[in-house]
């Protein structure tokens, strides 16, 4: 496949919301000694009160979910 390709990937509705909300604070890591430990909680609150989310634990729980494959994903690509 060409480098100029895209992945495409499909997102079920139901998970459209939690990606939404990983793209607006993907930037936003804490990090250790370059270890990345996880997403600035404050800054997900931040977003979360910014954008005037109406269930904040439901959605919390699935950004968690992206967090934790990313943070897994990271880690693997160091060892």
């Amino acid at each position: 496949m060409p480098k100029a390709e895209k992945d495409i990937y499909e997102v079920i509705p139901e998970a459209w919301e939690a990606v939404e909300m990983f793209l607006h604070v993907q930037t936003q890591w804490r990090a250790d000694s370059g270890v990345v430990m996880g997403l600035d909680y404050n800054a997900v609150k931040w977003m979360f009160d910014l954008l005037e989310v109406k269930k904040p634990l439901e959605l919390l729980g699935d950004l968690q979910v992206i967090e934790a494959k990313v943070v897994e994903t990271i880690s693997k690509r160091r060892d």
